[in-house]
């Protein structure tokens, strides 16, 4: 019999009479076992299980305005949640974190993005705001040192960076369209990050577009959440882990 078969019966003869002198005559030939596997695992064998543990999934912030906080929708229509799916479909394993607001401005997203950078730690930052500046009229100069600051914060956290650009119709004036427009390029080009040129193409740009948009005529349907995730998702999938 094999020492090891005589230390185990060991052990059952001693369960067999419970009792304080019981448990002392077992408790040391076991201890010395636990004691002999455990300097019997190899090194090697440890760090490989410590290699398994996995690490954690990057998160995804999005910081919007009402375009992605599902604004007059059911809730899990909007393009942020289809994102969620998209990932599932292709077995990406993301954390997304929804901290868009409606009626968020540039100004809004700037104050409120150092919180969210600390709390969350996002591995990629898609900055969805400007269309509420355009509509209020503010100062583009403005939006655009809101859109650089918010862009360069993100990178210091060490997160990856998608701007997605917004447009406005032609009733605005040709010259503050093509300025607005242009910010989101400029920013983007400035920073060396991602780009959405238009998060409305095919949306607000089609020969029918009312039939796109909700009764306001400002927000897109739930029909067309789809076609928005469409112009995001070649952008972002590229700079996701």
């Amino acid at each position: 019999m094999s020492s090891l078969s005589k230390n185990f019966k060991s052990v059952e003869a001693h369960c067999s009479k419970p009792g304080p002198a019981a448990r002392n005559g077992w408790a040391k030939p076991f201890a010395a076992l636990l004691m002999a596997g455990a300097l019997a695992t190899p090194a090697g064998a440890q760090t490989q299980a410590q290699a398994k543990v996995p690490s954690q999934p990057p998160t995804i912030l999005i910081v919007g305005d009402s375009l992605s906080a599902e604004y007059g929708l059911r809730r899990g229509t909007g393009w942020v949640p289809l994102l969620e799916k998209q990932l599932t479909s292709e077995n990406r394993v993301a954390r997304v974190v929804n901290a868009s607001v409606s009626g968020d401005t540039t100004s809004g997203g700037r104050s409120r993005l150092p919180g969210l950078l600390a709390k969350h730690r996002p591995t990629v930052v898609v900055i969805e705001l400007g269309g509420n500046d355009a509509l209020r009229g503010l100062p583009l100069g403005m939006t655009e040192q809101n859109l650089t600051a918010m862009t360069q914060a993100s990178k210091k956290s060490g997160a990856k960076v998608l701007l997605v650009g917004m447009q406005v119709p032609p009733n605005y004036g040709g010259a503050y369209g093509t300025t607005f427009s242009g910010l989101f390029p400029k920013v983007a080009q400035a920073e060396k990050v991602a780009l959405v040129p238009f998060f409305l193409k095919g949306v607000a740009d089609e020969a029918n577009a009312v039939a796109n948009f909700q009764a306001d005529r400002i927000h897109p349907n739930e029909q067309s959440q789809a076609r928005m995730l469409a112009n995001v998702w070649p952008e972002l999938k590229k700079i996701i882990p």
